[in-house]
C-alpha cells in the first residue's frame, strides 16, 4: 500500500504580497534592533574617552592635595595625605583604580568627605529643572517662529528673525544672563535676581515629604500656592538666559528644514489638489521639518549642560553647575573630575534615548 501524498491547496491571490509585506516588515525591525544596538555599544566608548580626557587633564593640572593645601600644609603632611589618597602611585594604576571604582559607581569624594554620588543626588535635580525649563523656552522661541521665518522668507520680518537667532547663540550665557538681572530684576524689579526660590520658602520645602529636590513639585506637594508662584518667579531669568542659546538654533533649523520640505514634490502634489497653503505648511511639510531638531536634541541638551554652569553660577541657582564652579575655585580636583564624568555619562545615555526616538519616528536613519 502507497501512501498518497497530497498536495498543497494553491495559495490565494494575496499570499505572495502578504509574505513579501511580512518579510519587508520583519527587515525593517531587525534593522532597527541593529541600528539600536550599535547606538548602545557605542555609549561605552564614548563615556570612556570623555572619563578620559577628563582625568587626564586633572592630572595636567596636578595633583589634587598639593593644588588645594600647597602653601597651607608643610611638604610632610601633604606627602602623607598624597599617600594616603594613592597620588604617588604610577598614574596608570591610578588610571585603573579609577576606572574600576566608576564600573561600581564610585564617583570618587570631595575634600569634605562628601561622596560625589550624594552631591549629584542634592544637587542634580535643580539642574534638571533648569535643562527642562530652558528646553521649553527653546521650543517655544525656535519653533514658532521658525515656522514663520520660512513661511515669510526674505521678508523684513524674516530678516530680524534671522538676525536675532545669530546674536542669541553668539552672546555668551553669562552676558545674557546679567542683562537680563540688570533689566527685569534690577531696573523694573519684576523678577526677583537670584535663587531658586525666596529663603523662607526654601527653608519650609525643606520639610516636604517625599522631597525631590525639584524646588516646583516641592511646592505643589506642600500645598501653597504662594510657594509655587515664588518658585515659578525665580525659574524665568535663567531659563530665558540658558534657553535662547538652543531658541537660536532651533529656529534657523525649523527655517531652513521647513523651506526645504515646501520645495519637494510631494507638497507640490498637495498644492496640486487644491490645499490651502495652511494645511500644506502645517499637516505635510513642518512635521518633516522638525526631524532635524529631534536629531540634534541630545548634542544641545548636552550644550545646555555646559550652559548651565554659567547660568547657575549667574543666578546662584544651586544646582549641579553652581556646586561645580564652588569645587573649582576651592580647586578640589576629584570633585570636579566625579562630576564632570557624570555629566559625561549622562551625556551619552541621553544621546541614545535620542537615538531611538530618532529611529522610531525616521525610518530613514536606519539604512
Amino acid at each position: 500500500m502507497t501512501a498518497e501524498v497530497t498536495a498543497p491547496p494553491p495559495a490565494g491571490p494575496d499570499a505572495a504580497p502578504n509574505r513579501n509585506s511580512q518579510g519587508r516588515s520583519a527587515s525593517r525591525y531587525g534593522m532597527l534592533l541593529r541600528y539600536l544596538a550599535v547606538r548602545l555599544l557605542l555609549i561605552v566608548p564614548t563615556a570612556w574617552i570623555l572619563v578620559t580626557a577628563v582625568f587626564f587633564l586633572m592630572r595636567v593640572i596636578g595633583d589634587p592635595i598639593s593644588a588645594a593645601m600647597g602653601g597651607r600644609l608643610p611638604p610632610e603632611q601633604i606627602a602623607e595625605r598624597k599617600h594616603a589618597a594613592g597620588l604617588d602611585r604610577p598614574i596608570l594604576a591610578q588610571y585603573r583604580d579609577y576606572l574600576v571604582r566608576l564600573l561600581h559607581g564610585d564617583f570618587g569624594r570631595s575634600q569634605d568627605n562628601r561622596a560625589i554620588g550624594t552631591v549629584v543626588v542634592d544637587y542634580g535635580a535643580a539642574t534638571l529643572e533648569l535643562v527642562f525649563w530652558a528646553l521649553l523656552v527653546a521650543f517655544a522661541i525656535g519653533i514658532p517662529l521658525g515656522r514663520y521665518a520660512a513661511t515669510h522668507r526674505d521678508s523684513a520680518a524674516d530678516l530680524g528673525l534671522r538676525l536675532f537667532a545669530v546674536l542669541v547663540y553668539a552672546a555668551p550665557v553669562f552676558f545674557v544672563g546679567l542683562l537680563l538681572k540688570l533689566v527685569f530684576a534690577v531696573k523694573l524689579g519684576w523678577l526677583p535676581v537670584a535663587g531658586r526660590a525666596d529663603t523662607d520658602v526654601e527653608l519650609a520645602l525643606r520639610n516636604v515629604s517625599p522631597k525631590t529636590n525639584i524646588l516646583l513639585i516641592d511646592a505643589i506637594l506642600y500645598g501653597d500656592p504662594g510657594y509655587v508662584l515664588n518658585v515659578l518667579e525665580h525659574t524665568v531669568l535663567p531659563a530665558l538666559s540658558l534657553g535662547l542659546l538652543t531658541g537660536g538654533v532651533f529656529l534657523r533649523l525649523v527655517r531652513i528644514n521647513l523651506i526645504q520640505t515646501l520645495r519637494t514634490d510631494y507638497v507640490d502634489a498637495a498644492r496640486a489638489r487644491g490645499l490651502s497653503r495652511r494645511v500644506v505648511t502645517g499637516r505635510h511639510a513642518f512635521r518633516n521639518a522638525l526631524i532635524p531638531i529631534v536629531t540634534v536634541m541630545g548634542m544641545y541638551i548636552a550644550m545646555m549642560l555646559g550652559g548651565a554652569v554659567l547660568t547657575e553660577t549667574t543666578f546662584e541657582w544651586k544646582g549641579l553647575g553652581y556646586q561645580l564652579a564652588q569645587y573649582l575655585q576651592a580647586r578640589d580636583f576629584v570633585a570636579v573630575q566625579g562630576i564632570v564624568a557624570f555629566i559625561a555619562l549622562a551625556v551619552a545615555v541621553v544621546s541614545f534615548v535620542v537615538d531611538v526616538i530618532v529611529a522610531l519616528i525616521d525610518p530613514r536613519v536606519r539604512f
